[in-house]
């Protein structure tokens, strides 16, 4: 799914330790899980179930697990998709991804957004609303109103970052973002932190 190795360097770069891994016993072990990806939500959905990582990362969130999607991470923690034939995804967040509407402008919508925050979250602490991100996508999310953190535009305005509880996504890269991304990822690292410990 991609954009894996990035992903821990820059984790790395903040100070955190990460291990790519599917290995079961390696994600209990985890303070905190990265579902990070790229490509089509069908495709990487069949990937995570045939893993067997649909169970494990469901039975992590029930442990109070931190879980962040990213990019099409995001995505498939949601219900379902109309990309492709459609797909239902992993349900952790309610709601749908569908294409964007982006009013006429090319799709995939990519480079650097102002992305606005919907709500406070420890998640984006320290990093102003407004601050651009840099996205690669044609799907967004539709997330319920309580569960939506941030929102960009692109002809039409779209979420882009959400939270429930212990579950955080965003569509933009914050790998790819410069100094506001490693923030996040270092805001996501201090939350692992403090989380109940993994069973």
């Amino acid at each position: 799914m991609g954009n894996l190795r990035s992903v821990e360097k820059a984790l790395e770069h903040v100070g955190a330790t990460a291990t790519i891994s599917h290995e079961p016993e390696a994600l209990r072990a985890a303070d905190g899980l990265i579902l990070p990806g790229v490509g089509a939500f069908p495709k990487a959905m069949g990937r995570v179930r045939e893993l067997g990582l649909d169970e494990l990362i469901g039975e992590r969130r029930e442990a109070g697990t931190p879980i962040l999607g990213i990019c099409l991470g995001l995505q498939l923690l949601f219900d379902s998709t109309t990309e492709l034939a459609g797909a239902e995804g992993l349900g952790l967040l309610a709601g749908p991804v569908a294409e964007l509407d982006a009013a006429g402008l090319k799709v995939p919508h990519i480079g650097w957004s102002p992305v606005r925050w919907e709500k406070d979250s420890r998640l984006v602490e320290g990093i102003e609303s407004e601050t651009p991100f840099y996205f690669v996508h044609s799907f967004a999310p539709a997330p319920a109103a309580e569960d939506l953190l941030g929102s960009a535009a692109y002809g039409a305005r779209f979420a882009c970052a959400a939270e429930r509880d212990n579950v955080f996504g965003v569509q933009f890269h914050p790998e790819k973002s410069s100094g506001a991304g490693l923030r996040l990822l270092s805001n996501f690292a201090g939350i692992c932190v403090t989380a109940p410990a993994a069973a």
